[in-house]
């Protein structure tokens, strides 16, 4: 896969998550800023989903553009979530990113972790 292209692994993003990625960079005053999703060993589930703000875009990384805004995968994560959704959701229970995983054979409760 050739870095930064978005062809060969179809991971997508929602128009609704589009949408609070480019509140919450307005918020901080920061229009370089691009959200980073990862994910690593550890939750209830055996790997847990991160999501934070960076600046820094690496060779490795796959970009995903929508809407004016960027995320960004590095390339360990990219295998755990090919062809899947970001989205965000806004509910009675709350409101958070969450990802819909086709790789994932079981999830937590909370969303928040899974077992491939």
């Amino acid at each position: 896969m050739e870095a930064g292209s978005t062809e060969a692994v179809p991971i997508t993003v929602s128009a609704s998550a589009a949408k609070r990625i480019a509140e919450i960079i307005q918020d901080e005053g920061n229009p370089g800023l691009k959200l980073r999703v990862t994910v690593s060993g550890g939750g209830c589930s055996g790997f847990q989903y991160g999501f934070s703000l960076d600046e820094n875009q690496t060779d490795d990384d796959l970009v995903i553009e929508r809407d004016g805004v960027t995320v960004l995968i590095d390339g360990l994560s990219l295998m755990y979530l090919a062809g899947s959704e970001i989205d965000y959701v806004d509910e009675l229970i709350g409101a958070a990113f969450q990802i819909r995983n086709p790789n994932a054979t079981s999830s937590c409760g909370c969303g928040t972790s899974f077992a491939v």
